[in-house]
């Protein structure tokens, strides 16, 4: 059994694949409490699912990208065999993960697109720092961005670990920072990372 906070068909509101039509699995449960969390609902225990029953749920909307988040998902260890499930399946599946679980598990064929918690969250602490070598070459990293210091903390992140080769996507905190002062920042000091709003904030999405 997986305990789901919800499941819903809308627009990707980020990464790589943003505006692409996505169903999203919304696992229970975090093992953080971010400063800008606008999932707070997800905290609490939601609806204990099979995972045939989750697959027939996500084959009537029709679409072969699902993302599977939470929360944090890495949490349920019933997650990585829905993975493998929706991947034998033909699915695109993408794997929001807040970065302080280990990815090890996670199916090479799935997209894992790892937050790095930066200061401003309360939660850098907590960076599960071994998961940076396992990215993939397919995989991404997001850095959520508050304020200049969360900006220069992430810029040394990715020297340090020598992250340059990897897709990196940098997001403002919707309401905190305007992405036009992060666009700013970005051709400043000429780093090579993808700029991205989080578009589903901006439309008032699902």
């Amino acid at each position: 059994m997986i305990n789901i906070s919800e499941i819903f068909y809308s627009i990707q509101g980020e990464s790589t694949y943003l505006g692409l039509p996505c169903v999203f699995i919304r696992l229970a449960g975090c093992n953080l409490r971010c400063s800008y969390c606008d999932t707070t609902y997800a905290y609490e225990r939601g609806k204990d699912y099979e995972i045939n029953d989750i697959i027939c749920k996500i084959k009537q909307y029709n679409c072969k990208l699902v993302e599977i988040t939470g929360g944090e998902p890495l949490l349920q260890n019933e997650v990585f065999l829905l993975i493998d499930r929706l991947v034998e399946r033909k699915f695109k599946v993408l794997v929001e993960t807040n970065g302080t679980v280990d990815i090890s598990k996670v199916n090479d064929k799935a997209v894992i697109v790892m937050d790095i918690k930066c200061p401003s969250s309360g939660e850098s602490s907590k960076v599960f720092w071994n998961n940076v070598f396992k990215i993939k070459e397919s995989d991404e990293i997001k850095f959520v961005i508050g304020d200049k210091r969360d900006y220069n903390w992430a810029r040394k992140v990715i020297n340090e670990y020598k992250l340059e080769n990897k897709t990196i996507l940098f997001s403002p905190v919707f309401g905190k920072l305007s992405i036009k002062e992060l666009y700013s920042w970005v051709l400043e000091s000429n780093i090579y990372v993808r700029l991205q709003p989080q578009l589903h904030k901006i439309c008032n999405l699902k």
